[in-house]
C-alpha cells in the first residue's frame, strides 16, 4: 500500500476556510487519481472530490461545488482540498485515498487512504 499523509485540518469558524494537503511518502503522486473523502461522527464515509492523474476535477456534491476545489501540485508531490464558506454540515475527518489514474467515488475503489485530518466548523 501507499503511504498517504493528510495535513491542514483544524477548527475553523462557519464561513472560514481552510486547505488540506496530501503528500505522498516516498512515491509520486502523479500516476494516481487521488479521491477526498469525508466522515461525520456516526455516519458513513462519503465523497467530496477527485482529481485524475491528468488533473481534470470532479466536486461530487452540489452543495460542495462552488466552495471546495482540488489541485495537484507536482513538484511538492501533493494534492491540495481548498474549502471556503465552511459550515457546520462541513465537520468531520477528512481522508485522502489513491488508485491508478481514473477517479471514483466508492471507498471500496481504493485501497491506499492516508490516517485523516478532523476539520470543525463550529463558533
Amino acid at each position: 500500500q501507499l503511504q498517504l499523509v493528510e495535513s491542514g485540518g483544524g477548527l475553523v469558524q462557519p464561513g472560514g476556510s481552510l486547505r488540506l494537503s496530501c503528500a505522498g511518502s516516498g512515491f509520486s503522486l502523479n500516476p494516481y487519481a487521488i479521491g477526498w473523502f469525508r466522515q461525520a461522527p456516526g455516519k458513513e464515509r462519503e465523497a467530496v472530490s477527485c482529481i485524475t492523474s491528468s488533473g481534470s476535477v470532479t466536486i461530487y456534491r452540489d452543495s460542495l461545488k462552488g466552495r471546495f476545489s482540488v489541485s495537484r501540485d507536482g513538484a511538492k508531490n501533493t494534492v491540495a482540498l481548498q474549502m471556503s464558506s465552511l459550515a457546520p454540515e462541513d465537520t468531520g475527518v477528512y481522508y485522502c485515498a489513491a488508485r491508478m489514474v481514473l477517479c471514483s467515488r466508492r471507498v471500496n475503489d481504493f485501497r491506499s487512504w492516508g490516517q485523516g485530518t478532523q476539520v470543525t466548523v463550529s463558533s
